[in-house]
């Protein structure tokens, strides 16, 4: 079971969103809580956020962190705590997360519908 650090003082900078911001499905919300059980130590949080690169010309990158930053949005879903800058946030507003274990293709899968095209694998896209 995940413990987040909410007593932090940078915790009365973050904001709360919701799954009209990000909707992560019930696997994603277990492989995000399996991760952090697993790999991230007191890393309770998962930072997601886009970045310049790819493909396609923007990236989502993904890792765990312990504690939020000034101005971070903050995401409960289930026991999983995901924080997403609030730049990030202007291109994922919308955005379903997936998780898939399937041999092939399987990993996180984002869905966002601000992309206007993504690269085959789906870890870049433009808008």
């Amino acid at each position: 079971m995940m413990t987040s650090k909410i007593d932090n003082p940078v915790m009365e900078s973050v904001r709360e969103g919701n799954d009209r911001l990000l909707k992560l499905t019930e696997s994603a919300i277990g492989k995000i809580i399996s991760l952090s059980e697993r790999e991230a130590g007191d890393k309770n949080f998962l930072r997601l956020g886009i970045s310049g690169g790819g493909c396609n010309g923007l990236s989502y990158r993904m890792r765990f962190v312990a504690e939020p930053k000034k101005g971070d949005i903050l995401i409960r879903a289930g026991e999983a705590l995901v924080l997403i800058d609030s730049k990030s946030a202007l291109y994922l507003k919308g955005t379903h997360l997936d998780y898939s274990d399937a041999l092939i293709s399987g990993g996180f899968k984002f869905s966002n519908p601000n992309a206007k095209s993504s690269c085959s694998c789906g870890e870049s896209f433009s808008i």
